[in-house]
């Protein structure tokens, strides 16, 4: 295969792999839903999101000055509650909840929407069609009830637009099911997790032969296994800012990666660097592992998913591996296609650096 061909067959992998969504780029809606006490009809809701996400939702920015303000909000009440409030409707036992008020408020970088319903009795659950307007990859993550219920989170997406909601006392249902099913989501986010594959590209373009790659990917693995599971298991914590941090440094990670492949022509301590970044992988791979709930299948849960996680970064290596060690037959060709993809790598990480730490 001539130089061009080898460098258009692995640009267009990397285009191509760009063009699937990834899920630290989706977008969430956060909210919580309890009653009053245990029995009673009041149903309140809060609803967290951000202003570009409720402006695909409703024409939010009334004035047309490219922020939306409390002023904004108060003219669109009604625009509101047909957008959001009707296309997420709430029901207890099986009938329908009746909401009795609804508010909005602008905070310093999210919308609040909140509601209030009067529910009979009964198990709670919401449908959420407002997912189908929403782009691709959008989730409705519900958080505990009250303080302490229940551990981690359960969500909603497009394919699955509806949630039970847990009552006081009530432990969450795993949002994922079975073993088999936390492998799935671990494979499933590396193959749709495009930074971590650009990572996993750079650091494969200069691997090397199989035994300095499976030294690679094994430190890559045991780092982002310990920060995963430390974080999955309430060792350390992330919040919302530390997370958004987080995903800036993993662009950092793609960043630096990328510009060693242009500039260094020897990369002695290159098991070193993927091991220390990543740890800052893990952390990702937890923010993730965090969205989908856990309850109580900690142990079952973290594994699967570790263990799709790895079997993700095995295929893909499988594919890789191949046409780059018979591209490093070819000194010249394979230095032209490290150059490309190694720009194209660092292009992409700095957009997502960028993006990311500016929220």
């Amino acid at each position: 295969m001539t130089k061009v061909s080898w460098s258009r067959l692995l640009v267009g992998w990397f285009v191509l792999a760009s063009s699937v969504a990834s899920a630290h780029d989706a977008d969430i809606l956060y909210t919580q839903v309890r009653r009053a006490g245990p029995g009673a009809a009041e149903v309140r809701q809060v609803l967290t999101l951000t202003a570009a996400s409720l402006g695909l939702l409703v024409p939010a920015d009334a004035d047309a000055d490219g922020a939306v303000s409390q002023a904004d909000l108060d003219l669109r009440r009604a625009a509101l509650e047909v957008g959001v409030w009707d296309a997420m409707p709430l029901t207890a036992g099986g009938q329908p909840c009746t909401r009795t008020s609804h508010a909005a408020l602008v905070r310093q970088t999210f919308v609040e929407l909140s509601a209030t319903y009067a529910c009979p009795e009964g198990a709670l659950r919401q449908r959420y069609p407002l997912l189908s307007v929403l782009p691709e990859g959008y989730r409705v993550i519900l958080g505990s009830v009250t303080e302490g219920e229940f551990p981690g989170a359960l969500f909603a997406d497009a394919a699955q637009p509806s949630l039970s909601i847990p009552g006081p006392g009530e432990a969450a249902p795993s949002a994922v099911e079975g073993f088999a099913g936390w492998v799935g989501l671990g494979m499933r986010h590396i193959f749709e997790g495009v930074d971590h594959l650009a990572f996993l590209l750079a650091v494969l373009l200069v691997g090397g032969g199989l035994k300095r790659v499976l030294l690679l990917v094994t430190s890559f693995t045991v780092a982002h296994s310990l920060t995963l599971g430390a974080t999955a298991l309430g060792w350390l914590v992330l919040d919302a800012e530390r997370t958004r941090w987080v995903e800036a440094a993993i662009a950092a990670s793609i960043i630096y990666v990328a510009v060693e492949n242009l500039v260094l022509r020897e990369h002695r301590h290159r098991a070193l660097i993927t091991f220390l970044f990543g740890l800052v992988h893990g952390f990702g791979f937890a923010s993730v592992l965090a969205g989908y709930g856990l309850g109580d299948s900690v142990a079952k849960g973290l594994l699967g998913f570790n263990l799709g996680v790895e079997l993700g970064q095995a295929l893909v290596v499988i594919v890789l591996l191949p046409p780059l060690r018979m591209l490093q037959r070819r000194p010249s060709v394979h230095r032209g296609v490290v150059r490309v993809l190694s720009v194209c790598i660092l292009a992409a990480g700095g957009y997502w650096m960028v993006e990311r730490a500016l929220g």
